[in-house]
């Protein structure tokens, strides 16, 4: 499973990029304006931060303008991936957008249905929102294996991207079920290192090795 976090906190983005654990990084409107700054320069100094995907959304919601705003954000860096909302004209700029190589992120994703149609129109990736799902009363993780299904019968090449993660459990059960990538706030990635008995370990190791009196080097 690849991880990219679901943050434009630029310091945070550094942070988790030099532990070597970020393969990409996903924005969206909420996440530029709580990061206060404007989003070609925010996204350009993501870009530049990591080798993987950026996903920039457009914020158009008719086919014209969101190819318009796609050729804005596109000519960020090379590493761009259009992220586009899950509507009949989201879906037609997703397929020109494909067609012309660049890369697409079909966001707000609640339905495996929803799904086919955005494999059917060439996304790279497709993003349900399994926190939101769930909020619903329904499972969000049911809609990936669903969707997991629906794309291994047909080989689709769309990667699933599970978004909307809300705890160290749905990384668990999203990688189980064979999610692609996972986009994950940064305090839930951190989190997932943790566990009491790996601190318990260490504290007791490091504690018989201060009896030693030794030192390494």
């Amino acid at each position: 499973m690849k991880f990219f976090v679901d943050t434009a906190d630029v310091a945070e983005i550094r942070e988790l990029n030099e532990y070597g654990l970020l393969d990409g990084v996903t924005t969206n409107p909420s996440l530029i304006l709580k990061a206060g700054r404007d989003i070609k320069e925010v996204t350009k100094e993501i870009c530049d931060i990591v080798d993987g995907p950026v996903s920039a959304e457009v914020t158009a919601v008719d086919y014209a303008e969101m190819m318009r705003e796609a050729d804005v954000l596109s000519k960020i860096a090379d590493n761009i991936c259009i992220k586009l909302p899950l509507t009949l004209d989201g879906l037609k700029a997703c397929k020109a957008l494909t067609g012309d190589g660049r890369q697409t992120n079909v966001t707000l994703c609640f339905s495996a249905n929803q799904a086919l149609l955005a494999a059917k129109a060439g996304a790279t990736y497709i993003s349900p929102f399994i926190g939101r799902i769930d909020d619903m009363g329904t499972d969000g993780m049911e809609v990936i294996s669903e969707i997991r299904t629906i794309y291994d019968n047909y080989d689709f090449q769309t990667n699933i991207l599970a978004a909307s993660i809300r705890t160290v459990n749905h990384v668990k059960l999203a990688a189980m079920i064979g999610a692609d990538v996972a986009t994950v706030p940064p305090a839930t990635l951190k989190a997932l290192v943790k566990h009491p008995l790996t601190d318990k370990g260490l504290e007791s190791f490091l504690a018989d090795w201060a009896k030693t009196g030794q030192k390494i080097g």
